[in-house]
């Protein structure tokens, strides 16, 4: 690896861990970069999954304090996200590398599409929140529906996060602001976790299986990054766009999970 690939796969990675933790969508920058350098689209995208767990990590770890009352729902959901990371992950190793190669481009294309509608999503989520405190202090979301159709949704999503992940963390805050009644940062502190689930879990199936085709030196170079983005969370989710539903309370989050 030449030192211009060496920072630039490093910078790609401080960018995604940045915008993974405030949005998930970082795979957007770190997976084109990873292509630009020559990297064959499966290779740099088991290399993408690898490399980005460790930031996934420090940005759950950020929002331990918003996670504070999440317990049965995340008892709940993370067994939907575990078992799709692991059938996502398998299939991209099971079907012909050719077939990733041509859904690709229309993955990044809903990646971006689901990216630019995430602000739009956020601020519908956050008045539906004051509309049930308003109407009954908090909805009821217990029926059958729900019980079944939300965690089908997040296996659902953790398929397409275990296969490309492009934008997973978008998805699942659209699932979950339907379909649960807890806040906003409480509903972006879930998504962290189940984001850091696919994401572990397939990465756990990219290197049993195939941990000889990964590109090992744009891991590790991935991973410093991102935990470097990812201790920038607080400065940037201040000024994001992507975040301007909620911008102070996501910052003010962090800075006081940092104390």
């Amino acid at each position: 690896m030449s030192v211009f690939e060496v920072v630039a796969i490093v910078l790609a990675g401080v960018a995604a861990g940045t915008i993974n933790t405030i949005v998930g969508s970082g795979s957007l920058v770190t997976f084109p970069t990873l292509l630009f350098f020559g990297y064959p689209p499966v290779i740099a995208n088991m290399s993408n999954t690898v490399g980005l767990v460790g930031g996934g990590v420090t940005g759950v770890h950020g929002y331990r304090r918003e996670l504070g009352g999440a317990g049965p729902v995340l008892r709940r959901l993370i067994p939907a996200s575990l078992l799709g990371g692991i059938t996502g992950g398998l299939l991209l190793l099971v079907l012909p590398p050719e077939v990733f190669e041509v859904v690709v481009p229309a993955l990044i294309a809903l990646g971006v599409v689901l990216v630019l509608l995430g602000p739009r999503l956020q601020r519908r989520t956050a008045r539906r929140r004051a509309e049930q405190v308003e109407a009954s202090g908090r909805a009821d979301h217990a029926s059958l529906a729900h019980r079944i159709g939300l965690p089908v949704a997040i296996y659902l999503a953790g398929v397409y996060g275990g296969y490309f992940g492009a934008a997973q963390g978008v998805i699942l805050v659209g699932i979950m602001g339907v379909m649960l009644s807890e806040g906003l940062q409480t509903i972006n502190g879930i998504k962290n976790v189940l984001g850091l689930v696919v994401n572990a879990v397939s990465a756990l199936v990219f290197i049993v299986v195939a941990g000889s085709s990964i590109a090992w030196w744009a891991v590790l170079c991935l991973g410093a990054g991102a935990m470097l983005g990812e201790c920038s969370a607080p400065v940037s989710a201040a000024g994001c766009p992507l975040c301007c539903s909620a911008p102070s309370s996501s910052s003010s989050a962090w800075w006081r999970s940092r104390r």
